[in-house]
């Protein structure tokens, strides 16, 4: 496998990148397997601590993997990670938004991975509160932190739906994926620790390198560019509930991420 991969964060809060749990168990089998990595990450100390160990268990001496700062917190901090990409690297074969609350497609890579979660069941999207708010719900309370991650999972399958749709007749494909219940990565919420211990949970939820599993799969499997999309759970296709792939809702959701993004 000889490739440019970006991996990391596509999320505006404090979601991880590709410095921790399934981002970082992602660019380092990606990386073991030739590919050169672009860590996009928001936290250079914990990006390059990644790097190091990531070196250890490299089995391809040759392959690379890079930091580039980026936070997508900031529309700045994104235009020139978009820059700095396209003066020092000559192309992009596969992006991966990892841990994404919200979608901004700023390249045309050959392949892009966004990962979803089951949660999105639980989403819906008020159009009136993102224009009013500028956010998918108000409030910082646990219940409210988990609607919003909620409705951005949603958010993140809407997205996918809709640019399959723009990107039909083009060689680039997209997919959203629940990578599973992962134990011990930053994407559990802290109160959960408290209500239970890890050996309980460790019955319920898995390693980090079982949860990236179904990214790789969507990153490198051959023979599925037809499902460009879809959504996939256990390195297979999942039915969607009709809400996934309302054409209306997806098309909106898009507009109004360009108006707020100032793309419009």
């Amino acid at each position: 496998m000889l490739c440019t991969v970006i991996i990391g964060d596509v999320c505006v809060g404090v979601s991880p990148g590709s410095n921790t749990g399934i981002g970082k168990t992602t660019a380092i089998d990606l990386s073991r397997r030739g590919a050169r990595v672009i860590m996009a990450c928001r936290d250079k100390q914990r990006a390059e601590a990644a790097i190091s160990n990531n070196k250890k268990v490299r089995e391809v001496l040759n392959n690379e993997v890079v930091f580039m700062e980026l936070d997508l917190g900031s529309l700045q901090s994104v235009r020139s990670f978009a820059e700095t990409f396209l003066k020092s690297e000559y192309r992009l074969n596969i992006l991966v938004n990892n841990a994404g609350e919200s979608c901004i497609a700023g390249m045309s890579p050959v392949l892009m991975v966004t990962v979803a979660s089951k949660v999105h069941e639980y989403g819906k999207i008020d159009f009136n509160c993102l224009s009013t708010h500028k956010d998918l719900a108000v409030g910082e309370s646990d219940w409210a932190l988990f609607r919003k991650y909620s409705h951005s999972k949603l958010c993140n399958m809407l997205f996918t739906h809709e640019l399959a749709k723009r990107l039909e007749g083009t060689n680039v494909t997209c997919y959203s994926l629940c990578p599973g219940q992962c134990f011990n990565t930053a994407g559990i919420s802290s109160f959960l620790w408290f209500m239970m211990s890890a050996p309980i949970l460790s019955l319920f939820y898995m390693d980090a390198e079982s949860g990236a599993q179904t990214t790789h799969y969507c990153a490198l499997q051959e023979g599925i560019e037809p499902l460009s999309g879809c959504y996939f759970s256990c390195c297979a296709v999942q039915k969607v509930n009709a809400n996934t792939k309302d054409d209306a809702v997806a098309k909106k959701l898009w507009e109004v991420s360009e108006t707020l993004c100032g793309m419009s």
